[in-house]
């Protein structure tokens, strides 16, 4: 049955259009626009090749020795049954190929929980289902919500094709709002229960907990619209609290922060006129949601 399936599979991906195809076999990470997305997708790409090279290296090893010392050509098996140094270099050489694994994923690790030096501070308070950001020292603070849309299409018997939907689950009413080039650092928390606030593009991941805080760090280094969503398994609606970070330029985002000091409602931020708009969305599919 599963080779069946397997087979479907394989005949449906040829069937559709290169691009698409492409895209339904698109395997790797993405590289993401911050330079911690870029380092952790390095430091992935290092280790990959160094396993391809092991396991090139023990198979051919294998396969050399199963067709080379075959009964049929006469091999005689060794009468030894111990080598101190065949134990002392497959010990040695594991141990150097671990350390050199460990120094470039050290690195990488302390860089991403180095909070310092940031240019500004967002506070990320989750709730069921939605966030709230403050922006600390700024006096502006709001919730972002899933878009009305959204929220009608997703609701059962409505009557609304999901597909008609522009970023179905992954839009919102009020989106965080950050400079293009700045140090953003990120406080998690939670009101209620355990969130996590995920941007596949900022390569950043952590969870938000109820009486706890978590940090990270991110720099968009292109304007654009990056999208995420809760990745964890909060409630029975935690499908439907995505995350949206819109990224501006310098001068249209202390503009959009000005006018949130006005004390007008907080609203969706005005779309960079300079900027390509950024669709990396995380999966999201009404199953999942449910």
């Amino acid at each position: 049955m599963k080779i069946v399936k397997y087979a479907a599979g394989l005949l449906g991906a040829a069937l559709l259009p290169t691009g698409a195809a492409l895209a339904a076999w698109e395997l790797n990470m993405p590289v993401g626009v911050t330079e911690l997305s870029r380092d952790i997708h390095g430091l992935h790409m290092l280790i990959f090749w160094i396993c391809v090279l092991i396991a090139v290296a023990v198979f051919g090893m294998m396969i050399y020795s199963i067709v080379k010392f075959r009964h049929s050509q006469g091999a005689v098996p060794a009468n030894f049954d111990h080598s101190t140094k065949a134990e002392i270099v497959w010990t040695i050489i594991p141990v150097a190929i671990l350390v050199g694994m460990a120094i470039p994923a050290a690195a990488t690790l302390v860089k991403i929980e180095d909070t310092r030096d940031s240019d500004m501070t967002v506070k990320v308070t989750g709730y069921q289902w939605k966030w709230e950001y403050e922006y600390l020292d700024q006096n502006v603070k709001f919730f972002s919500t899933l878009a009305r849309d959204s929220d009608a299409a997703r609701q059962t018997g409505s009557g609304v094709d999901p597909t008609t939907v522009k970023n179905y689950l992954l839009e919102v009413d009020n989106p965080l709002v950050v400079p293009v080039g700045a140090k953003v650092r990120v406080l998690l928390t939670s009101n209620d229960v355990i969130h996590a606030w995920w941007v596949p593009a900022f390569g950043m991941k952590k969870d938000a907990i109820p009486g706890f805080v978590n940090e990270l760090w991110f720099r968009a280094d292109e304007p654009g619209t990056y999208r995420g969503q809760c990745a964890e398994l909060c409630g029975r609606d935690h499908g439907f609290m995505p995350v949206v970070v819109n990224v501006l330029p310098q001068a249209e985002y202390d503009s959009w922060l000005a006018q949130q000091k006005g004390g007008e409602q907080a609203a969706p931020a005005p779309a960079a006129a300079s900027a390509q708009t950024v669709e990396n969305a995380a999966p999201a599919t009404a199953a999942a949601a449910e």
